[in-house]
């Protein structure tokens, strides 16, 4: 409890993870369909993602245990559900980042024209993957350098995108204020705002890492729920006036999703030195994204081996878990290799990335609702989520219509079927290994026995769950 992770470092690392391509390259396609009301989709997903931040705070707040939401499912709603969620979020994360690594070596690629793009994703991937295994310590220290430049590029973009629409710095764009009027605020109506909000949610994806990284943080119980109001906060307001900046510098009509939007803008009012410095500033993301991935990946596998849902050799008993960092490392590789082999069947796999944290999403609200249902609130603090249990329904629908409304989404609807399968696959995997490999079934390890059966040691401690005991 004396030593681990600050507030600081699971903060800089959720950060990292979040702000990835998606949002320095990705961005367009949502700007596009919803206009100036991006902002409010954002402020929206804001709210969200603190509704499910908070849940799995609560939880954390009452057992750190390795495995985070994957284990607190099990222990709720048994062990399947904790065998589907776990391989389900490792799945989908490891293909993402097999993409992100191919990305990376394409921009790589615009500086060393020699090199082939599977041999630099493959350095990339093994470099990843040989800094986690430096252990959680070290691996913040960079991941909070590596986030670092990808936050000043941000406020760098902010502040540098207000002074010229403003007339602070010269440029060769028109004034910011009338750009902005000439908009119309919902342009392509609620449907506009409804198709964006898959991409805006997936914008935010990532900052689960920090229910991964609570067993390894300093003091859990006040850490944790800081580095969530942290997080929050610096995501939300660094989006929001981001957005508020790119929409004084150009018009959404003519932002493109083959260009950055932040490099299309800057270079509307002449400042074409922006797009060499985004892809530095883009290759930083990609790293840092795949870094504080590979971080909770290895966890999330360790954690299945430990309840007897991957094999016995992946539950490393060190502190950094070290064959689990190893193997998902393997399965990246394996990934991209897929993608020069059939590059058909790895673009339906990878459009499941969202799709399966999505599905974790519903699942880390779920079961905080069985949770303080059945306990209240957590031993070591107050209740954290307010407005339980509206809140958390009101997530578990908006999540559940994001998902739906992927077939709306051009490009998304082949990541619900593939998503789907991918549900399905580990559902049937899941009752053949009972039916056939299940030896003595050990039910729950010693963590998940004082998990949810603590009802003796669970004193509610707000006005709505005094009677919940």
């Amino acid at each position: 409890m004396s030593k681990g992770l600050s507030a600081w470092q699971l903060t800089m690392m959720a950060l990292g993870t979040v702000f990835g391509g998606s949002f320095f390259l990705g961005s367009a396609v949502s700007v596009k369909a919803a206009g100036p009301a991006i902002v409010i989709c954002y402020l929206l997903a804001g709210a969200l993602v603190y509704i499910i931040l908070t849940s799995l705070s609560e939880m954390t707040v009452a057992d750190p245990v390795p495995g985070s939401f994957r284990t607190y499912a099990q222990a709720a709603y048994g062990e399947g559900t904790g065998f589907v969620v776990g391989w389900v979020y490792w799945t989908g994360l490891v293909l993402a980042m097999s993409s992100e690594a191919t990305a990376a070596a394409i921009l790589l690629k615009n500086w060393f024209p020699t090199i082939s793009i599977a041999a630099a994703g493959s350095g990339i991937i093994v470099l990843v993957t040989l800094l986690n295994l430096l252990g959680a310590e070290h691996l913040s220290k960079l991941e909070s350098a590596l986030a670092v430049v990808k936050v000043l590029a941000i406020i760098g973009f902010i502040v540098l995108g207000f002074s010229l629409a403003s007339g602070l710095i010269e440029g060769t764009g028109p004034s910011g204020m009338s750009v902005l009027a000439a908009e119309s605020w919902f342009p392509a109506g609620i449907s506009g705002m409804a198709g964006s909000m898959l991409i805006v949610v997936l914008t935010f994806a990532g900052f689960e890492i920090i229910g991964l990284a609570a067993a390894e943080a300093k003091n859990p119980a006040s850490t944790v729920p800081k580095a969530i109001g942290y997080t929050v906060i610096s995501l939300v307001s660094l989006y929001v006036l981001a957005f508020l900046s790119l929409l004084l510098l150009i018009p959404t009509t003519e932002l493109s999703q083959q260009e950055s939007p932040l490099v299309a803008a800057l270079a509307r009012w002449g400042l074409t030195w922006a797009g060499a410095v985004m892809n530095i500033v883009l290759i930083t993301a990609i790293l840092s994204t795949m870094l504080a991935a590979m971080f909770g990946l290895g966890r999330m596998i360790r954690s299945l081996a430990a309840e007897e849902h991957a094999p016995s050799w992946l539950n490393d008993k060190e502190s950094s878990p070290r064959r689990g960092i190893l193997f998902s490392g393997a399965g990246m590789l394996l990934g991209m290799t897929l993608g020069f082999i059939l590059p058909g069947v790895y673009l339906f796999l990878i459009s499941s990335g969202g799709f399966s944290l999505l599905f974790a999403y519903i699942i880390i609200v779920a079961t905080h609702y069985k949770f303080r249902k059945m306990h209240g609130c957590p031993p070591s603090g107050n209740c954290q989520l307010p407005g339980y249990p509206y809140t958390s329904w009101l997530a578990i629908i908006s999540c559940a219509a994001v998902i739906v409304s992927m077939p709306l989404v051009p490009g998304q609807g082949g990541g619900l079927i593939a998503g789907l399968t991918l549900v399905i696959f580990y559902i049937a995997v899941y009752f053949i290994k009972v039916k056939f490999f299940h030896q003595d079934h050990k039910t729950v390890s010693p963590v998940l026995q004082t998990q949810f059966e603590m009802s003796a040691e669970l004193q509610p401690k707000c006005p709505e769950d005094k009677d919940k005991k």
